[in-house]
This record gives structure tokens, sequence and C-alpha cells, in this order.
């Protein structure tokens, strides 16, 4: 088991891993590089290896994909997960994983918007999709996470081995950052320096086509982690669209003792209807939901049981 594993998911970063690897490489002198090729046409991943980083790759396509096999294969005490464009400094990387190694934090949130990135990075549309993901996870599920799509952060063993992962591509940070809030794990941010890409290098996030698959993945998410607010909302609005149609109808019987829109009045029914086993969904849901994180403790405490085992192998 390392102590501590830097990933670096690349794809086509020819340009600036030599620069990447280096900087960690003298950031953290003990930390194992491990470079995670997916399907680059440059040449990333030979870069990489003669730079002295262990090279692997993933051939199924997407950020999420990459994260899952990374955290399939390696065992570590800290990982901490970078890009290799190199916009993120190394120097925050002693005190990202003195946060997981020390503090004993699960999650640890490499902060840009609170320093340079609005400033650095010349997208303007990335700059309003951060903010708008960040406000929309904060007020979903009452949390304080100062940046949602950060791809610098930093794991406990018993985060990663215990995240499961569903996203394939760049909507992975939105799924990791709502599963350490709902599972009530220590998450601490620590604000860092962002730039930008250096010329040449090319972003392969597409702002409208990702955007829409974050912000579609945020009300997925939304809906499996916070289920009886999910369905009761749903419930609400086809009881007021219930409401709406339904009082002309029964105001109208009660002048003329006559139902003459009848279709009106079924549909109302079946809305009615509707509303209620959405209501009840949500409760049957929660439970479930309920039952699911008793179970997840449990998970917990078997993968600090691991942890500890694997400890105690190496030093003997």
């Amino acid at each position: 088991m390392d102590q501590i594993a830097v990933l670096i998911p690349c794809y086509n970063e020819a340009q600036t891993i030599k620069k990447v690897v280096c900087d960690w490489k003298l950031a953290l002198p003990g930390a194992v590089i491990y470079v995670y090729d997916n399907n680059s046409t440059d040449a990333t991943a030979e870069i990489a290896r003669k730079e002295g980083a262990v090279v692997r790759s993933e051939p199924m396509q997407g950020k999420g994909n990459v994260v899952r096999r990374m955290f399939r294969e390696i065992d570590a005490e800290c990982y901490i997960m970078i890009d290799g464009d190199d916009t993120y400094p190394a120097e925050y990387g002693r005190e990202m994983a003195d946060a997981v190694l020390k503090d004993k934090a699960d999650m640890v949130v490499g902060d840009r918007l609170s320093s340079t990135y609005f400033t650095e990075n010349k997208r303007p549309f990335h700059n309003f999709g951060n903010s708008l993901v960040r406000f929309s996870i904060n007020h979903l599920f009452r949390s304080d996470i100062r940046d949602i799509m950060t791809g610098y952060r930093a794991f406990s063993f018993q985060f990663v081995k215990t995240f499961p992962v569903l996203s394939k591509g760049f909507e992975i940070e939105t799924e990791m950052t709502i599963h350490a809030v709902d599972k009530n794990m220590y998450v601490k941010n620590i604000i860092i320096s962002y730039r930008d890409r250096p010329e040449g290098s090319k972003s392969k996030l597409n702002t409208f086509s990702d955007g829409a698959k974050v912000l579609g993945t945020i009300m997925h998410l939304f809906k499996d982690y916070k289920p009886l607010e999910f369905f009761s909302f749903v419930s609400l609005l086809l009881a007021i669209l219930t409401v709406c149609f339904f009082v002309p109808v029964f105001s109208e019987y009660l002048h003329s003792g006559l139902v003459p829109r009848l279709p009106t009045l079924i549909a109302c029914g079946f809305t009615g209807v509707a509303a209620i086993l959405s209501l009840f969904t949500g409760l049957q849901l929660e439970t479930i939901l309920q039952n699911d994180k008793r179970q997840f403790e449990f998970r917990l405490q078997e993968m600090q049981y691991i942890f500890e085992q694997k400890k105690k192998m190496e030093e003997c």
C-alpha cells in the first residue's frame, strides 16, 4: 500500500504532462505518481513513463471511467487526484495530504473559486457554470462545498473504496461531492491558486453538452439521495395542477348542477391519484435510503478494518 498516490487521468496532455509529473515529484518526493492514459493519440504515455510515473491505461473513454479504474486498482493511505493540464499547482499537495493523513478528512476539495479562477479562466460560460453548479448543490443538499467541479482533490482509503462510481465523464466531480455530503463524510476545503491552460493546450470539457450532463446528474442524484423531497415536490405540483383544473369544474357544478367538462374532471381524478402515489413513492424510497445509510456505515467499518490489516501486513 502506498502512503500517498498521485492520480493523474490524462487524454492528449503531451504538452503539459512532463511538467506536471516533475512538479509532483518535487512536491511529494515519497509519493507514487500514477498516470492513467485514456486513449491518447499523442505521446502522453511515453513522456510520463520517461519522467518516472507509473503509466496505466483505461480503454473506456471518459474521466468517470478512468476514476473507476484508478480507485479499483490502487491501494493508498491518501489519494491525490489532479488533472494533467498543469492548471493546478503541486505546492498544495502536502497540505492536502496532511488533511487526510493527520486531520482524518475523507475528501479534501481544492477550492479554485475562492482565489484566482474567475480571473485566470478565459471561458466566461465555464465561470457561470461553476457558480451555478455550486449554488445548486449547496442549496439542494444544504452543504458548504466551495468548488464542486474542481479536479484537484484528496481522498482517504475509506472514501475511495466505498465510493460507487456511476458517471462516465466529467460529471464525476459532482457525483463525488454529493456522495460525500450525503454520507456525512468529513469534507475539508483548501483554497488553491489556479492558472489557465498554457497556450496550445485545449480543454476536453465541452461547455454546453458537458454542462447539461452535469445539471442532469445533479437532478438525477437529488432524486436518488433526497427521494422524499423530490417526490414531495412532484406531488405538490400535481396537486396544484389538480386543484387549478378542478375548481372551475366544481364551481360550474354548484351553479348549474351539471358537469359539461367531464373529461377535465376525469383528468383531475387521475392527476390527484398520481399526486398521492408520488408522495407515497417518496416515503417508501426514503425508508429504503435510511436503511442503505445504515448499511453504508457498516461498510465503512469494514473498510477501516481492511485498511488496518493492510498496514499491519506491511509493517510485518
